[in-house]
């Protein structure tokens, strides 16, 4: 009782008062408003629409206890589930990611096109029929929403494109925030691990989109939720719980705190130092744990699962962390990686 009541208290909203540097009626703020990125003819390859249901029929695929062992055919089956949703993110972040490196006109234009049919079509609306489902849901939103913060003062889409992609991203974050707050009730639930901080960016990202401060602010808590979890050495409990992939879910989950942070960074709120500068500890082990594995095994009991390259997943977080906490391990990681892009966060990180 003690613990859900600490939960609870954790979860209780930041201040949900307008921040001092924003009128009441002034929009809220991305990290990539005010980027000056001149339109170009640079051409783009737009592809189809996949295809998309209001609702989707997926099952996890981890089958031990810790859901750290995966079955790989409960791994296909999922993927062919959710093809349609991950498909959408992926094209549209990619489209948003050329219009910042190319000023692509070609590219914004396809985005729009993408999210604008999607939206018609009502896709991921719908209530979830099993967990999995809803993460895809949240994924869906959190990263198509980062990406139209990207363009959305471009100048490209019209008037009802941008109507109707805001009322889209309204409807699936209504969703998001019932689930979780359903979920919540629960304190072993997964409103409370890195599923609720990525709800939270999902939930913030469309906040913005729409300038709806309630939706910014309640994914800001779902954020500080997290960030009070992080002990004084940097572990987040509930991910430590996952054996030998509790390495890789500590990266899974340091990254919506971080995209979180920079949301609330531009629109006044602080949780860069939140719990005693939490985010920091939790990167520092994170980098710590890339280096020497043996760390978090030592911690579970279980060698972790650990990949030969470090991935933009693993290592796009940092791109804006660094900014505020320089760490020459963690540039030099940026530097040498391949990409620094992950879908589920809009693409490209905030710089």
């Amino acid at each position: 009782m003690k613990r859900l009541a600490l939960l609870l208290t954790a979860f209780l909203p930041v201040s949900l008062a307008a921040p001092a540097c924003h009128a009441a009626d002034a929009r809220l703020q991305s990290p990539w408003d005010g980027r000056a990125v001149a339109l170009t003819d640079a051409p783009y390859n737009c592809p189809e629409l996949p295809a998309l249901t209001k609702t989707i029929d997926a099952e996890g695929y981890y089958i031990d206890a810790n859901h750290s062992v995966i079955d790989p055919a409960k791994k296909k089956a999922e993927e062919d589930a959710t093809a349609g949703p991950t498909h959408l993110g992926q094209f549209v972040t990619q489209a948003a990611d050329d219009y910042l490196s190319k000023g692509s006109r070609a590219a914004v234009t396809c985005a729009y096109s993408l999210l604008t049919a999607a939206a018609q079509e009502d896709a991921m609306t719908g209530v979830q029929p099993t967990g999995q489902s809803h993460y895809v849901q949240k994924w869906l939103l959190a990263g198509t929403g980062m990406a139209y913060l990207k363009i959305r003062d471009t100048g490209v889409g019209t008037p009802d494109q941008d109507k109707a992609i805001q009322k889209w991203f309204e409807k699936i974050a209504g969703r998001v925030r019932d689930y979780v707050d359903g979920q919540r009730r629960n304190p072993h639930s997964d409103a409370w691990n890195n599923h609720g901080y990525w709800s939270g960016l999902a939930v913030a990202a469309a906040g913005i989109a729409n300038n709806n401060a309630s939706d910014l602010h309640w994914g800001i808590s779902a954020g500080k939720t997290g960030i009070d979890e992080i002990s004084p050495v940097g572990v987040l409990p509930r991910e430590l719980e996952r054996a030998g992939m509790a390495l890789h879910y500590h990266l899974y989950a340091l990254a919506p705190l971080v995209m979180l942070a920079e949301l609330g960074r531009v629109n006044g709120i602080d949780l860069y130092s939140e719990n005693h500068n939490g985010i920091q500890r939790l990167a520092q082990l994170c980098e710590a744990g890339l280096q020497h594995p043996e760390i978090f095994q030592k911690s579970t009991g279980v060698a972790q699962k650990v990949s030969d390259k470090i991935s933009g997943a693993d290592i796009g977080w940092a791109v804006p962390y660094v900014k505020h906490y320089p760490d020459p391990q963690l540039s030099a990681w940026i530097a040498q990686a391949e990409t620094t892009r992950f879908w589920q966060w809009g693409g490209l990180p905030p710089e």
